[in-house]
């Protein structure tokens, strides 16, 4: 768990104004014949946001500069709305219990990380969820979702536990639907706003970044 991080969410409906989304870091390098050599530098992909684009007025502008004084500027995580991203389920419906396969029981396993899946086959790129949304996980088994009593969900750490009685048997294809939101800080440690520019439209820019679990 992390010790700096504030489970709170950025204010909702300045974070849909924003810009942003995955980067990754690729090394490229041209060979004398003209050949590519490319190397993934990351493993994982990170994301990166602009915050100051859903800033349109001085009540949003005041409520972001409170939030970033309450997370000390970077020091403090805080969770973050992806409005493209946010589901384990595509943008248009709700979660379902069996959108993503988080593993696979043995009879001894209890405890399965939530993730998302992007793509398919060998090419495909797994994501680690670690900030489910509360009351939003839901569990099956073989297809068969499962009660709320037979599992819980670290919010925190989006770790799935199942209880005493409940473990998946072998062979058991074990599947999670859910919401979620991404860890992020901020990546500046001032905010500058010009009053007179901003009353003239001019946007303040405020970068968000994510921090990987």
């Amino acid at each position: 768990m992390m010790t700096d991080f504030h489970e709170i969410r950025f204010p909702t409906d300045v974070a849909r104004g924003a810009r942003g989304g995955p980067e990754r870091q690729t090394q490229i390098v041209t060979l004398a014949s003209g050949r590519e050599v490319r190397n993934s530098r990351w493993a994982h992909s990170r994301r990166r946001y602009d915050a100051g684009l859903g800033v349109r007025s001085f009540d949003a502008l005041a409520a972001v500069i409170s939030f970033f004084e309450e997370r000390r500027g970077r020091l403090y995580g805080f969770r973050w709305r992806d409005q493209l991203d946010w589901k384990s389920s595509p943008p248009s419906r709700e979660p379902a219990a069996t959108d993503q396969v988080i593993g696979v029981g043995d009879g001894a396993t209890a405890v399965f990380q939530l993730c998302k899946t992007y793509g398919a086959g060998a090419s495909a790129y797994n994501r680690t969820i670690a900030k489910p949304c509360e009351g939003t996980v839901r569990i099956a088994l073989d297809g068969v979702e499962q009660p709320m009593a037979n599992f819980a969900c670290d919010t925190a750490t989006g770790r799935v536990t199942f209880a005493p009685g409940a473990i998946p048997p072998p062979g058991a294809t074990v599947t999670a639907g859910f919401a979620f939101d991404v860890p992020v800080r901020f990546d500046i440690d001032a905010i500058d706003v010009d009053l007179s520019a901003f009353e003239a439209g001019e946007i303040p820019r405020i970068p968000v970044v994510e921090i990987l679990p």
